[in-house]
């Protein structure tokens, strides 16, 4: 009988080392794999202008000069830079993503008159309903005159 009460006192303790060493050892792997420092996470890029493909056209410079009055005597600054993102895209980068032809000139004129959002991310472009499509159109002859 005392042979049998001692194999299940040997078990009990075996049983109760296995655990601990269990416990033991899923303590230490969470300790290791908790540390304080921060893990490097390469910052996501992605292309952000995605070029049109599309034949571009030369800007004749009286259009441009006037297009970049106009624009200069709008609200345009208060949401675009030339050359660096702000609340909507730089103009450096519309001029890169769009081709300089007459079809182009067309779509972001309108775009301009009528407003939106969607093409360069979640920003919204108020409209500007009292801007002829003449003024509009010498307005985006600037802009995708600094294409690069």
């Amino acid at each position: 009988m005392a042979s049998k009460s001692s194999n299940i006192v040997n078990r009990r303790r075996r049983k109760k080392q296995t655990v601990l060493a269990g416990v033991l050892l899923f303590t230490i792997l969470w300790m290791s794999a908790c540390s304080n420092e921060p893990k490097q996470v390469p910052p996501k890029t992605f292309d952000y202008i995605k070029p049109i493909p599309g034949p571009s056209e030369h800007v004749p410079p009286e259009i441009a000069s006037k297009g970049q009055v106009l624009v200069g005597y709008s609200d345009c600054y208060s949401c675009h830079k030339e050359d660096k993102r702000s609340v909507g895209p730089a103009f450096k980068d519309i001029a890169k993503r769009y081709p300089v032809n007459e079809a182009y000139r067309d779509y972001l004129s309108k775009k301009i008159i009528s407003g939106g959002s969607g093409s360069w991310g979640a920003a919204v472009m108020i409209p500007h309903p009292k801007l002829s499509l003449e003024n509009a159109k010498a307005m985006v002859s600037y802009i995708l005159s600094l294409r690069q």
